[in-house]
Order: C-alpha cells, then structure tokens, then sequence
C-alpha cells in the first residue's frame, strides 16, 4: 500500500465520525441501456450535495488554524461552511456579488454564526484576489478548492469508499474535472488498476488544454453554465498527478447536451443533479463498445441546482436535441401573409414564441419565432416550403450573439 493509500484511508475513517459514505448504486436504467454494469457514486447525496466537504474536512483536521478563508460560488464554500461548523472554527467565505441567493444561504446555513460571507466582485478571480490578499492580512489559512495535498488526499476519500463497497476495483472510472482536485485523488488511489475516462464541458476544458500545452494554461474564455467544473486553469498540483493520463481518456461534453442528460436523470430516476454533477453520466454516450460488458463507476459529483434553472435546462436540451430553433422570419405586410405562414405548421408544431421585432416597414415585418416540435426532421419540411413559397427568414438558433439579445 502507497503512503498517498494509507492517507487516504485514515481520511475516510476520521470522516465517518462526521457524515456516512455516500451510496455506490447499481443503476439499471443506464447498465440496460449501454450494456454494462454502471454504478454511480452519489456525491450529490452527501450533507451539503457535493464531495467538496470532504477536501475541506481533511484540509481543516490537519490544520491548526482560527481562521479559514476561501473563494468559491458554491459548492466548496458550503462544504468550508459546513466544517467551520463542525470544527467550531472562524471562517471567512468570499463570493462574487453575482452568486445567486439560493447559493449564499445555503452557505450561511451550514456555517452559522462561525462564518462571515464578503461579497466581492463580479467574476471569481476577483473575488480569489481579494480572498488571498485578506488571508494574507488576517494571518488566517486559505483553503484552496483543489491545488492542496490535504484536499486532494481528502478527495480521494471516495475511492476508498467505492473500494469499500464495491468490494473490489471497478474496471472503469468516469470521473468530472474542474480544477482535479477530486480526479487527481481517485487516480492516485487506484492507480493503474482501472481504466479512466475523465470527463469536462467544452467550454471549461482546462485539463484538455494543459496537457496540449504540457503545462497548467488558463483558458481565454469559460463558460459558466457548469460551474462546479467551469475552472479557468487546473492547478498545478493536481496536473501533476494527472499529466499522464493522456489526451485519448478524456472528454469534453457540450454544455447544451448535458442538459439531456440533467433532464433524463431527473425524469427517468428522479435523480437531481447539477450540470457538473451530471458530466459523468453524459459521457456514456460516447464511450460505446469501450464499456460494455463492464463494471463501470460514475461519480455524480454533486445536486446543487437551483429550479429556477430548469426552463433553462430544459431550453438548452430541446435546442441540443434540434427540436426547438428560433429564427426570424421577414413577413409580408399584407392580408393573409400571417395565415400563410401558420398553415405551413405540421400537427406537431408549436409556436413558443412570437414577436415582431419591427413593423414600420412599408412591405415587410420582422418576426421573432420561436418553434417547438416532435423531430428535428419537421424543420427541414418547413423550411422547405418556406423557401418554396417565397418567405425570407434567417435560424439564428446557434448565433450566440442574437440570441443572447433575443431569445
């Protein structure tokens, strides 16, 4: 057994005197559907919906220190919030000022009267800024989300817990990436005795792009929809663990077709899972005869989501899936020319949207219409006639920079 093992196991067991092991559960949905056998570790069960309490516990039991800082939008400031509880500890949890509510009382409901929550700045850099540059004032310690030995030690608690249960190693693991804190600890705990499969959005693909480069790089843009993985730049203790793994075992998941995945779970399992949460899960579709046949785990890392969101999510599937397109249409100003258009629909059409954009033209009107129907394949028919019939329009569906003024 390697030191980095025996760390990690005498982790789970101070653990236990804190919160259970989350369940490993055989999912017969998923081991039907793909032909193997798929289990999935349910972080987002654990006390605060994450595996982010774990890092934070080890960190803070290996710690002697009055004082805690972090930077975070969600999920590890809940699991610092809910171990300054624990350990009767001061801590200070800095947020950008545009963390939605739902986050920052969670929060503060984990941490009580032992945290302070500072409200800084728009994006997270300039809230980590102004976390460290406090920490350093204060003379507290700052508790890093994933570039931390003692986080990632405690991170790696749940594959020794899935050893525990499963009874054995599976043969394959699908594991989130953000920032590697919680892939780096799995694969230096088992090693080479499974197959990894490690799994990003697209558009915060920074263990991708490190090791393109060789080298820990911060992307030029990320998009935030999966914020528990949408990291700029994977740190540079967890890359070093995970420098070897090779471009051919990882994956980046289009963030519109995570939201497949979040609504099937959600729908089919009554499983909640938030966008990061759900990667895992998401990455089956493409791993094919790699797996079947297989005793595969998936770490759901977390179910963190605000139902707010789900119109959103549900928006973002139908889109992915090509059964819901905007786009605006140049009607004719004259009798008739609406009732045209309306006739054109098939049965299993429906207008979700509709509104003119501009009607003081003399001959034409810009609609905004928004289409919802049962396959993508009654696009083609409309646009079909459309054209045939003389009707201008233009799909602004995956034009981000119109639909983010329109739609």
């Amino acid at each position: 057994m390697s030191d980095f093992q025996t760390k990690a196991r005498a982790a789970e067991a101070a653990m236990r005197e804190v919160f259970p092991a989350t369940p490993l559960l055989r999912n017969d949905h998923l081991s039907s559907l793909y032909g193997a056998d798929i289990w999935l570790k349910r972080e987002d069960l654990s006390p605060v919906r994450s595996y982010k309490l774990r890092g934070a516990f080890n960190a803070m039991r290996k710690q002697d220190s009055d004082l805690y800082v972090c930077a975070s939008a969600g999920n590890h400031a809940q699991g610092v919030a809910y171990m300054c509880q624990h350990f009767n500890v001061k801590g200070v949890i800095f947020m950008p000022v545009t963390t939605p509510a739902q986050k920052i009382q969670k929060t503060r409901m984990f941490g009580g009267d032992q945290i302070e929550i500072r409200l800084t700045g728009d994006y997270f850099d300039d809230c980590l800024s102004a976390a460290q540059a406090f920490c350093q004032e204060a003379g507290g310690h700052f508790l890093s989300p994933f570039d931390d030995e003692d986080v990632i030690e405690g991170q790696a608690s749940v594959a020794v817990e899935i050893e525990t249960q499963l009874g054995r190693t599976p043969d394959h693991m699908v594991i989130p990436v953000g920032g590697g804190g919680l892939s780096s600890g799995i694969l230096s705990y088992f090693g080479t005795d499974t197959q990894y499969t490690f799994v990003e959005p697209a558009g915060g693909a920074c263990l991708r792009a490190a090791l393109i480069a060789g080298k820990p790089v911060a992307l030029d843009q990320v998009d935030t929809f999966a914020d528990g993985a949408a990291v700029a730049k994977i740190g540079a203790q967890t890359f070093a663990r995970l420098s070897g793994v090779g471009l051919a075992n990882t994956l980046t998941i289009p963030e519109d077709r995570l939201c497949i995945s979040m609504l099937e779970m959600l729908n089919v399992e009554g499983i909640v899972l938030e966008p990061a949460g759900a990667l895992s899960v998401d990455a089956l579709k493409d791993m094919g005869q790699a797996i079947r046949g297989r005793t595969v785990v998936c770490v759901t890392s977390g179910g963190n989501f605000d139902f707010e969101r789900l119109p959103e999510v549900k928006e973002r599937a139908q889109r992915h899936a090509g059964i819901k397109k905007y786009f605006i249409l140049r009607l004719p100003q004259r009798p008739g020319a609406l009732k045209d258009f309306l006739g054109f629909l098939g049965p299993d059409d429906d207008i979700a949207r509709f509104e003119y954009l501009k009607k003081s033209a003399r001959n034409f009107g810009s609609v905004l219409i928004g289409l919802e129907t049962a396959a993508p394949e009654n696009f083609e028919r409309l646009f079909g006639l459309l054209d045939a019939n003389g009707f201008t329009y233009q799909d602004i569906t995956e034009d981000e920079i119109l639909a983010q003024f329109l739609i």
